[in-house]
């Protein structure tokens, strides 16, 4: 019965007919013991329940979306796709932005990064703007360092990218990249898939910069000078924010998909001898990414 039942009158002990002091103290003992078992019970299948809802990839999409990602891994989606490829390597990087481990799958070895290490010098340059060092408005080349961020990551401009490093200077960027996690040396710009999903989540959950400018380096990762890797495969309804990678043998994209209340870090990486290759890497990109979208947006 509920401690706080009004079945026994108020003020008043309830005795049964008849029963001894000892009985009735033997009777409320074993009572306890009994009320003991079932508290205890409920804590254990309570703190069940929320191992359960903390557990890696709980987050807040789907149940199950992500473990759905990494289940199989030998016969699911994601794996069959990279066993067609032949002549270049693959390597992919999911992560959930609520929280958890980073899936992996295919050759999952550091990459020369191309462009998609720019994430990294933006957000370096950012939180120098957020410590007082630097400022948006100053001029670097005949533009202010804010025209020289955006152009960077919206276009992927090399020049801007220049710029905005002299400024920085190389240690200082090793030194943050370290501070979020991150083994990265800008001279050898090599990053693996799932280091470059960290960065991402990170970023998106605003553990990299303040609220405003990590909305207004989001912003930037958005209609982008090229469109055709990730977000081309996506579908409708989806937000992506993204940057890819272009060099030599190397075509990268990383991004993040948002949909109904939840995001993702989708990573993919690939290198081969030269670009020849380019439409199949594109093809098989968007394959990748269909095969991501369709286990954790399945509503979408």
């Amino acid at each position: 019965m509920d401690a706080y039942s009004s079945a026994y009158p108020a003020g008043r002990h309830y005795h049964g007919a008849g029963r001894s002091p000892l009985s009735l103290v033997l009777s409320v003992a074993a009572a306890l013991m009994v009320l003991l078992a079932a508290v205890t019970s409920a804590v254990v299948r309570s703190e069940g329940v929320t191992g359960t809802v903390n557990a890696p990839f709980a987050g807040t999409g789907p149940v199950g979306a992500m473990a759905a990602v990494g289940a199989g891994a030998e016969d699911g989606s994601i794996a069959r796709i990279i066993s067609r490829v032949s002549g270049f390597r693959v390597g992919v990087a999911v992560a959930d932005t609520a929280g958890g481990p980073v899936r992996t799958f295919g050759d999952t070895a550091a990459y020369p990064a191309a462009s998609t290490a720019k994430l990294i010098t933006a957000a370096a340059y950012l939180k120098l703007v957020e410590a007082g060092e630097v400022r948006l408005d100053e001029t670097l080349g005949n533009f202010t360092a804010a025209f020289q961020l955006k152009s960077m990551i919206n276009s992927s401009n090399n020049d801007s990218w220049l710029l905005l490093m002299d400024r920085l200077g190389y240690q200082r960027l090793i030194q943050y990249a370290a501070s979020i996690g991150i083994a990265y040396d800008p001279e050898d710009n090599r990053l693996t898939p799932g280091e470059v999903a960290q960065v991402l989540t990170k970023l998106y959950a605003g553990r990299l910069l303040n609220p405003i400018n990590t909305a207004q380096l989001l912003g930037y990762m958005q209609e982008t000078n090229n469109e055709e890797l990730i977000p081309a495969a996506s579908g409708p309804g989806i937000t992506v924010y993204h940057k890819y990678g272009q060099l030599g043998g190397n075509l990268h994209d990383a991004a993040l998909l948002e949909h109904g209340g939840t995001t993702y870090a989708p990573v993919i990486f690939t290198e081969g001898a030269d670009s020849t290759d380019e439409a199949e890497r594109t093809e098989m990109i968007h394959d990748l990414t269909r095969a991501v979208v369709g286990t954790l947006f399945p509503a979408g």
